[in-house]
């Protein structure tokens, strides 16, 4: 009798130690869907611009949904995106403001098209100014959404025209985080966004709490993560009797777009160089460097900025404070301000 309680007993031990074995093994399973999910998933506070390029698997995790919009155009947005600018739109609706989606989500490969396209037709320096290098366009991910406007029932959808609506988008604005929305590219600030100011262009980040955070502080995404550590920056466009402060704002703008690609560095200071500079001879050198220009406008400009401490992306000598750092743009009667040549030296 007493083997049979023996035997019974070790029999009960060990399905116990199989039960063990089946509770652990479910619970590596159950650990390894989580983590699969995680990995499945996007980081809606992943951040992409000029030095951030889109997180590897990123295209393969999405899910989107497709709309079309009141100019019969498709677009493609992140779905809890495209759900949240649903309830931003019904409530601006409230107020007799009325928005459409332009753009949203746009592929790699895409993105990779129209830089072809470009380079073919312009060049490849000049598809490499105006084209978003693919993979680091805040539209691959598909958060990034470009509105536009609906007034007195007729679409507005050219920026020139839409730049005009101040009022709205004040109001637009106002509402965006409620949403889990931020304003992507501040004005003053194109030197961390490495874009000029963009009334249009909302993120959504999926957390309202952030996202009043980021607005009622008035910084960047960029800053907000830290990708930005840098001061305030000072620009003096001098007392020109040449140029309209304006028109020296937008070459301003320029340049500021352009140390965005600078990685780690931090600018201090941009300041008009004075009339002085806008001779024959400079313009004449200006040509020489791009023939294709055709400048009969031209301007010079000085900057100050700190190198990286830590630098194996540039040229420039690391940890370094730059004084007078020039750059030299042009345009001609009907086009733009285009950055020409930058740097030291005489021409």
């Amino acid at each position: 009798m007493k083997k049979i309680i023996a035997l019974l007993l070790a029999l009960i031990f060990a399905m116990s130690l199989v039960g063990c074995g089946d509770t652990n093994t479910k619970s590596d399973t159950e650990t390894k869907a989580t983590e699969a999910a995680k990995t499945s998933s996007i980081d809606y506070m992943a951040i992409v611009n000029k030095t951030h390029k889109l997180p590897d698997n990123w295209e393969k995790n999405l899910k989107t949904v497709k709309m079309t919009n009141s100019i019969k155009d498709k677009v493609e947005v992140e779905k809890k995106a495209y759900d949240a600018y649903l309830k931003l739109k019904a409530d601006l609706e409230k107020e007799d403001i009325y928005v459409d989606l332009d753009s949203a989500r746009r592929s790699v490969k895409e993105q990779q098209r129209i830089m072809d396209e470009f380079t073919e037709e312009y060049g490849a320096d000049y598809a490499a100014k105006t084209v978003a290098k693919p993979g680091y366009s805040e539209h691959h991910t598909g958060l990034a959404l470009d509105l536009y406007l609906i007034v007195d029932g007729k679409d507005v959808v050219e920026n020139e025209d839409m730049i005009k609506y101040t009022d709205i988008w004040a109001k637009i604005h106002e509402k965006l985080a409620d949403y889990g929305f931020i304003l992507r590219y501040l004005d003053g600030a194109e030197h961390i966004t490495g874009y000029g100011y963009e009334p249009w262009h909302i993120r959504y980040i999926d957390d309202i709490d952030k996202a009043k955070e980021i607005t009622s502080k008035g910084v960047t995404f960029e800053e907000y993560l830290g990708t930005y550590t840098g001061g305030d920056v000072t620009v003096d466009y001098g007392k020109s009797k040449i140029y309209k402060e304006d028109d020296l704002k937008d070459a301003v703008i320029q340049i500021k777009c352009q140390f965005a690609f600078w990685d780690g560095c931090e600018l201090k200071s941009i300041r008009y160089a004075g009339d002085e500079a806008v001779t024959d001879k400079n313009l004449k050198w200006l040509n020489k460097i791009n023939p294709d220009g055709k400048y009969k406008e031209i301007a010079e400009f000085l900057m100050d900025f700190h190198s990286p401490k830590e630098n194996n992306k540039t040229t420039l000598t690391t940890d370094k404070e730059y004084k007078d750092y020039q750059w030299w743009l042009a345009k001609d009667k009907d086009g733009g301000w285009e950055i020409v040549t930058s740097g030291y030296g005489e021409q």
